[in-house]
């Protein structure tokens, strides 16, 4: 699928999630545990059956362990610390893992919008580090980039804003999030410099449906969700001009919840633009791809 397909698909998902927008009590709000779960992302696996460029994998694990830090229920600020790590196995021989992943990262959010608001607004900020646990050159003797054992590292900052609304017209949970992320030069490999984009603009949008239900204090998972999610790097990146397509990042996510499997679901995921996964940086993919993933979200 081109980058324009991608581009009107995830404008149907923003138009959809701009209809409707009004407070309905049929949910008791959206506190800031079930804003920042939204915010951190989903633990999945894929099936060996991707769609598209990316190297022959059996599978791909992105591991995203919370854990939440606060005074009590109510209170307006709250930390998460998170030891993401993202693996791959590779169809070759022996199987083998290569070069992970390490992405542990703290995050803080501070609810600005009154307690159990549907329509709320909140701040966040997180501090990361990215790495592949490597130590060898970054380049090989032919001016390529090592792929096996080259090391690759960078930490990062982010800040940004999440505003949540209930839709009423679908029954369906939103939530958008736009943030900019900066990767601090001296905190950064320097072989990156110029090829690896030190300053990002994240956006995305996720929509859960919820049942409808006559029960109206029970906490419910979502039917199925979508996320679409956007990324723009700016900077000096392969000598890219300030508005190529290459900048962009495209990523649209569906979700399957069956009521018969508690905590995990189904998704199908399409990807547009540079791999996300540490020394890899610097390969464009365009891949569908198949897995399951952990849902523990509740509204």
């Amino acid at each position: 699928m081109s980058k324009y397909g991608f581009i009107v698909i995830i404008s149907i998902v923003y138009s959809v999630s701009c209809s409707g927008q009004e407070r309905n009590d049929t949910i008791q709000g959206m506190g800031l545990s079930t804003i920042a779960w939204a915010n951190q992302g989903n633990s999945f696996i894929t099936f060996p059956t991707d769609i598209g460029n990316i190297e022959p994998l059996w599978f791909e694990g992105n591991l995203i362990p919370n854990f939440y830090l606060r005074v009590n229920e109510d209170s307006r600020l709250m930390g998460v610390i998170t030891p993401q790590v993202i693996v791959r196995m590779f169809q070759e021989e022996s199987y083998p893992v290569r070069t992970p992943s390490y992405m542990p990262q703290i995050t803080m959010y501070y609810l600005l919008s009154p307690k159990c608001n549907v329509n709320s607004l909140s701040l966040f900020g997180r501090f990361a580090h990215h790495s592949n646990g490597q130590d060898g050159e970054f380049f090989l003797e032919n001016g390529d980039i090592n792929l096996k054992n080259g090391s690759f590292s960078t930490n990062y900052l982010e800040l940004g804003l999440i505003r949540t609304n209930y839709n009423t017209r679908y029954n369906a949970a939103q939530f958008f999030s736009t943030s900019l992320q900066i990767h601090p030069s001296k905190l950064t490999e320097e072989e990156l410099s110029n090829n690896y984009s030190m300053y990002r603009w994240n956006s995305t949008f996720s929509i859960f449906k919820i049942p409808s239900s006559s029960e109206q204090n029970i906490k419910k998972k979502a039917s199925f969700s979508i996320k679409a999610q956007t990324t723009w790097m700016f900077g000096d990146v392969n000598n890219w001009g300030n508005f190529s397509p290459d900048r962009l990042n495209l990523s649209l996510t569906f979700y399957y919840h069956p009521k018969f499997l508690e905590d995990i679901g189904f998704f199908t995921q399409l990807y547009h633009g540079m791999d996300y996964y540490n020394i890899y940086f610097n390969h464009k993919i365009d891949i569908i791809r198949f897995g399951v993933m952990t849902e523990k979200l509740r509204f």
